[in-house]
């Protein structure tokens, strides 16, 4: 509920900002364009009839404005950018109009906040997401390579491609045409710099997940199936505080659950919404196909549960005796399996859920 004197909305941008308040009691408006420097907007905070209450729009200047405020005493908001309220037939877009719009919002009460992750946290992230973007950087550079020899009518056949086997089998491939051999070596040479990239980083998070605020949360993830140190690690700094969700809704929150369009006496579902945190959904799609199987713990799963205490290592048995029941009937039921294992996705979301809210 807003109770501050002022609301102030901020217009953020990498060489500027825009700002707008709004006094409550007399209602005047301010203005201003302060330089984008946060001691600059912290002074122009200062001149206004206080209390103040801000609130900017989430996006790429991140979160050190918002931690800069909080620690003067201000309260500050990092709006939702997909969530704000704008007017079907409003066709005039300026900075002034947009800071003044997310003032009157924010004393509406009409602003959804995104959460403000600890510095540590966004420093884990930063990590997590280099390694997505190496393991994204080296998917592509494969399909290079397979698709540059594909072309020439050569189709590797000895077995499981990109293993020890398959890579000697490629540095013995040769071209009549120079140009064409100059091409395979350079696309070949990018995905071995892309191995050993994405290879330094899962250094770098193992070490991390072995020691620091996250370690606890990673291993009690790791007692489901499917969910390794790396996944675990991902899935722990990449949400933050799981006590915001709740089991039932955390899967609202990754977009796994269908989509509506109701009216009247119609009600019509379509495809899941795919909102939220993406990459934490392609986690957690992949490591639902692990469920598939039937359940008998192995060597590597025990070795993860000698790390978490016992409740954890009880609460995962029972997560993966469920969610393979949950495939099991999928297939009896006929689904698709990529539509199962979607669903069952979403039930490994709130079981995540219940081991990372659990007590270390």
């Amino acid at each position: 509920m807003f109770c501050e004197r002022t609301s102030v909305g901020l217009d953020v941008h990498a060489r500027s900002v825009v700002a707008a308040a709004i006094d409550g009691q007399s209602g005047e408006v301010f203005k201003a364009r302060p330089p984008p420097l946060h001691t600059e907007v912290l002074k122009w905070v200062g001149t206004l009839p206080g209390p103040c209450a801000v609130v900017y729009e989430s996006g790429p200047t991140g979160f050190g404005l918002a931690r800069a405020l909080t620690a003067a005493g201000w309260r500050c908001e990092v709006a939702a950018s997909s969530k704000l309220h704008r007017p079907a037939g409003d066709r005039i877009k300026t900075d002034a109009r947009d800071a003044l719009h997310l003032a009157r919002l924010l004393r509406l009460d009409e602003v959804v906040s995104v959460r403000v992750p600890t510095q540590a946290e966004e420093s884990a992230r930063d990590l997590v997401r280099a390694r997505e973007a190496a393991r994204q950087d080296l998917m592509r550079s494969r399909h290079r390579v397979s698709k540059l020899l594909l072309r020439n009518g050569i189709v590797y056949s000895g077995g499981k491609a990109w293993t020890e086997l398959h890579d000697r089998w490629l540095r013995q491939q040769r071209f009549d045409q120079a140009p064409t051999q100059a091409a395979f070596d350079d696309a070949y040479e990018t995905v071995v710099l892309a191995t050993a990239r994405r290879a330094r980083l899962d250094e770098k998070i193992l070490a991390l997940a072995a020691d620091s605020e996250f370690t606890a949360m990673t291993r009690r993830l790791g007692c489901l199936r499917g969910i390794a140190t790396l996944t675990g690690f991902a899935l722990a700094v990449e949400i933050g505080d799981w006590e915001r969700f709740t089991g039932a809704g955390i899967g609202a929150y990754l977009g796994l659950v269908p989509s509506e369009h109701s009216s009247g006496q119609s009600r019509a579902q379509g495809a899941i919404t795919k909102t939220g945190n993406a990459h934490v959904r392609r986690l957690l799609v992949e490591a639902a196909w692990h469920h598939r199987t039937t359940y008998h713990p192995g060597v590597v799963l025990r070795r993860r549960w000698d790390q978490a205490p016992a409740a954890a290592r009880a609460r995962g048995h029972a997560g993966n005796q469920r969610l393979h029941t949950r495939w099991v009937n999928m297939n009896l039921r006929k689904k698709k399996p990529v539509i199962a294992n979607v669903a069952v996705a979403r039930e490994l979301a709130g079981w995540c859920w219940s081991l990372a809210v659990m007590p270390d």
